[in-house]
């Protein structure tokens, strides 16, 4: 869902099927339920809540689905059990990669994981082998048909980091804290269509790889992705 060479995933959001988009939002209503499970089900009191409806939007999750994972959460006094756990290792040509879980079985995830990065050419390392390549910040992608001077201006002034036109998508930085302020401004300049809009790690350190290199590397990350049980994942392979 996040994989990250800065802005990488959405490029590739855009082909995704009916079925793979199903799984998208299975993905993220588990988010959501753990969200509202783990603190009030209540967004306007739950920040992580917050962010994690605001990536659903993002990603057109339909309003009932998000709702149904918050409801899950508020009737259910036990309900299901998810540990987040996160995996870091390389993939093909060094390219460094953090594999974000939900799951309720560690061994079968972490067998599954592993399985993965062996065959495709990557391995496991350790807690903090790679995490120290990438920054917790916030995320916006919209499309460069809005006004770039507007679009600059009420990001900057709203604390965002940096704003960046790649051609199609303006990509707004932000820190994780100041995400939803500028999602704000920029919807009260008539912004209405968000690629994205989240929390993610982005890569401070990038690495440069072949197209045939590449296309090792994307075979790896999607082979993550297709786990039910992974939610994010973020690399720094340069594209």
């Amino acid at each position: 869902m996040s994989g990250h060479s800065k802005w990488a995933t959405i490029h590739r959001k855009k082909g995704l099927i009916d079925a793979a988009r199903g799984k998208v939002f299975q993905k993220l209503a588990k988010e959501i339920y753990v969200a509202a499970k783990s603190g009030t089900p209540d967004p306007d009191q739950n920040a992580s809540l917050r962010m994690v409806i605001e990536k659903a939007k993002a990603a057109n999750m339909p309003k009932d689905n998000i709702q149904k994972a918050i409801d899950k959460a508020k009737g259910s006094s036990e309900g299901e059990h998810y540990d987040q756990i996160r995996y870091e290792g390389y993939g093909p040509c060094g390219v460094a990669v953090m594999v974000d879980c939900l799951t309720d079985n560690k061994n079968r995830t972490a067998s599954f994981v592993r399985s993965i990065f062996t065959k495709k050419g990557g391995n496991l390392g350790t807690d903090g082998s790679v995490s120290y390549m990438f920054e917790r910040k916030g995320s916006i992608v919209i499309p460069n048909s809005y006004d770039e001077d507007e679009v600059m201006l009420a990001s900057l002034d709203n604390g965002a980091l940096d704003v960046l036109n790649d051609g199609e998508n303006y990509n707004v930085t932000t820190t994780p804290e100041d995400l939803l302020q500028v999602k704000k401004a920029l919807e009260e300049i008539g912004v209405t269509s968000f690629l994205e809009c989240e929390v993610a790690y982005l890569p401070n350190i990038e690495v440069e790889v072949s197209d045939e290199q590449k296309e090792k590397v994307l075979d790896l990350i999607d082979q993550l992705e297709d786990l039910d049980d992974v939610q994010n994942v973020y690399f720094n392979m340069k594209e």
